[in-house]
């Protein structure tokens, strides 16, 4: 299970350092604009989507243990895909309202914000698919089924990775947009995406597609799903304070840092997306076991996965260790972003460590709709964060560009740890507990 979903996972970062690419090559001399103008870009729709990730983790956790115990699943898909193309048309409705918004609060230069919202304005509208994602994503996975999930993964992320350069460039006799064939590829691959779950839905399980009718469903979701996906919402918000945080206070340091840390935040991620491979193989059997009510089924999920996933960890601090520099040099044509980024690259080092356990305890409490541990423990990691972040402030670790951006880094490993320490602490009260009481 866990094989298709790495696969998938790896074309995830792929894209965005390829966006980031593609940016920084398009001119040597604007080229931390540009970087900065996709960085800002998508962090804006990382603070949109971001708020909508319960419909993956909700959708598969129901659906994991609802295939446990023998219960139809269909429904879940559907009250998901009538909330996530609801929320995208009303997303598309909102765009220049989000995008004044968001400019209230991130600082950035002038040529940055420009290419931000004309990349905001475009990808926009590839909203309803990428929320359907979402949830088709989270039902696939709780039937036990990695291999659909993978196929969209690679279609999307594959078509993203081909038509962006393309279209910037003017490559296979398309338009040369520029900056903008970026966003356009992405709107392109998400609704062929879109098209394929549907299709892969309606074959395979013989779902009804039929997502529009029975709208008030949307409006009488049941206690445990308004309750699983209320956490996961907060939950959400936890992880944004953190990830865009990050993202905000870098660009204060200029283009040239927000550079560097953008292509250091997509190497900690590339990690990260090895890792769901094993956290989604653990939420989908995690909550198969809790719904047959079997607790060695559980705790021999928790055993295989984390052994799998320290594997990982071991490799990836081989690739990070020796690899830093010429993985900079392929992210950027311009000498002093890979300069710049030098000194940061032993930070990579401590993401497999730190990041192994948060992410694998991520998928065991999906599974088991452990909603209120996820939302207290991200909750909880972001207050570390900004704690660390503020008392590096007082005690003047801001003091250069390059200081600032240390600073950064170690309150984004303090966040991991608590979000780790945390869920190890709930795992037998919060996953195992419930079993032996049933």
């Amino acid at each position: 299970m866990a094989v298709p979903s790495i696969l998938a996972g790896i074309t995830v970062p792929l894209v965005g350092m390829v966006d980031i690419a593609v940016a920084g090559h398009l001119s040597a001399e604007a080229s931390a604009s540009l970087i900065g103008g996709i960085s800002i870009g998508t962090m804006l729709f990382d603070l949109l989507y971001w708020n909508f990730t319960f419909l993956r983790a909700g959708t598969g956790g129901l659906t994991a243990q609802a295939y446990g115990s023998g219960q139809p699943a269909g429904g879940i898909l559907g009250r998901a895909l009538r909330i996530a193309l609801l929320s995208g048309l009303a997303l598309i409705a909102l765009q220049w309202v989000v995008i004044r918004l968001a400019f209230l609060v991130v600082q950035c230069s002038p040529e940055v914000q420009q290419l931000a919202t004309r990349y905001f304005y475009i990808r926009i509208w590839a909203a309803p698919a990428t929320l359907s994602l979402f949830a088709f994503k989270g039902w696939f996975i709780g039937l036990q089924d990695s291999v659909r999930p993978m196929v969209a993964d690679l279609l999307v992320n594959g078509l993203n990775m081909l038509l962006s350069p393309a279209l910037a460039f003017g490559w296979a006799g398309l338009p040369a947009l520029g900056f903008s064939g970026v966003a356009v590829g992405t709107v392109v691959a998400q609704w062929s995406g879109f098209a394929y779950c549907l299709a892969a839905a309606r074959h395979r399980y013989a779902w009804n597609a039929n997502v529009l009718q029975s709208l008030r469903y949307v409006f009488q979701p049941g206690k445990k799903f308004f309750r699983l996906n209320r956490d996961l919402f907060l939950r959400s918000i936890g992880m944004i304070a953190v990830y865009i945080g990050f993202t905000v206070l870098s660009a204060r340091y200029g283009d040239l840092m927000l550079a560097v840390s953008s292509i250091l935040m997509k190497f900690l991620l590339f990690f990260s997306y090895f890792t769901d491979g094993f956290a989604y193989a653990s939420e989908a059997l995690t909550g198969r076991f809790i719904g047959e009510h079997s607790l060695e089924g559980v705790r021999s999920t928790v055993r295989q996965t984390f052994a799998w996933s320290w594997a990982m960890a071991g490799a990836f601090m081989l690739v990070y260790g020796l690899g830093g520099t010429p993985l900079l040099r392929l992210m950027t044509s311009a000498p002093e972003v890979v300069e710049a980024g030098k000194q940061f690259l032993p930070w990579l080092l401590l993401m497999p460590l730190i990041g192994c356990p948060a992410f694998m305890w991520d998928g065991i409490f999906i599974g088991a709709t452990a909603s209120a541990d996820l939302r207290n423990s991200t909750l909880l990691c972001a207050v570390g964060f900004f704690v660390v972040w503020f008392i590096g402030l007082a005690l003047g670790a801001d003091s250069t560009p390059e200081r600032a951006i240390h600073l950064l880094m170690g309150a984004y490993f303090v966040h991991l740890a608590v979000r780790a320490l945390y869920l190890t602490l709930r795992y037998k009260p919060a996953v195992l507990l419930p079993l032996t009481t049933k």
